[in-house]
């Protein structure tokens, strides 16, 4: 690989879903290394370790673009969490205002920084909205909910007792023909007492739960809402027992407008890769 060493990062966190973020806006690692690059830097003991990387880069559509990659090397369109730690480095190292737009695959996204650490998402309109679907998953047939929240996810409603293999069931119905070819990420809900839900979820790419999906929160915010489990704004606690917020406007069809993802995005620590980060 034809990498510029040494490349400056900052891993942060999105309530436990974690990203090397990299100020790339001028070109340290080629287009064409980039998904072997991000793949093995990703390995968790071996090099840095993360959920995925945010390359920043110029736009002239907005204060900045992004490419962002699953742990795995894969493209993924949009990303919640990783979209709040984006927003809020390119505050941090003065690339944008607090409130700021940026390229994704899924659209331009519109970010406001709330304080040193809360930021706020205007997310794109979920799209590609279906209910009922039948998924047999643990040797039994559930009813499963999808939308493209940015990116695609099945929401699936457990009982508050019930005890949730993530990683088995989630890669069940992560590769269940109804979601061929491009897969979807997978979401298992449950009420809490507080009025809230918590959201388990197995990401794409990933290939595991992880401790927080933004867009998974979204997803499953709205249909809980539609149910009548909770109401706009929905407390989301995710695996990693840290708390979102999602606001939005439901409409009588069920459909949902002015989607805005709300939590904390933290700089744990700055460093600089080199060739080694790689072996």
């Amino acid at each position: 690989m034809n990498v510029e060493y040494p490349v400056t990062f900052a891993k942060m966190s999105g309530t436990g879903n974690d990203f090397i973020v990299i100020d790339h806006r001028r070109s340290l690692v080629p287009v064409d290394d980039q998904p072997e690059f991000v793949s093995r830097v990703c390995r968790r003991m071996f090099s840095v370790g993360a959920d995925g990387v945010i390359f920043l880069e110029p736009s002239d559509k907005a204060d900045f673009s992004w490419r962002f990659y699953n742990a795995d090397g894969s493209v993924a369109e949009m990303c919640g969490n990783g979209a709040r730690c984006a927003a809020r480095f390119a505050h941090a190292r003065g690339i944008a205002e607090k409130k700021m737009t940026f390229e994704t695959l899924a659209g331009i996204i519109e970010a406001e920084v709330l304080t040193d650490e809360e930021i706020s998402l205007l997310m794109t309109t979920p799209l590609d909205i279906r209910k009922g679907l039948e998924v047999t998953f643990g040797g039994t047939e559930h009813s499963v909910s999808f939308m493209n929240s940015g990116v695609p996810h099945a929401v699936i409603f457990m009982d508050e007792e019930t005890e949730i293999p993530v990683k088995v069931w989630g890669k069940e119905v992560r590769f269940h023909a109804v979601f061929q070819p491009a897969g979807t990420n997978v979401n298992f809900v449950q009420s809490m007492a507080d009025g809230g839900i918590r959201v388990r979820t197995y990401e794409r790419g990933v290939e595991d739960e992880t401790m927080a999906c933004g867009t998974g929160a979204v997803a499953a915010a709205i249909f809980a809402a539609e149910k009548g489990v909770c109401s706009s704004p929905v407390r989301v606690t995710t695996s990693g027992g840290e708390q979102l917020k999602i606001v939005f406007d439901l409409q009588e069809d069920g459909h949902a407008e002015n989607v805005y993802l709300q939590g904390p995005a933290r700089i744990i620590y700055i460093g600089q890769l080199t060739a080694e980060a790689l072996l």
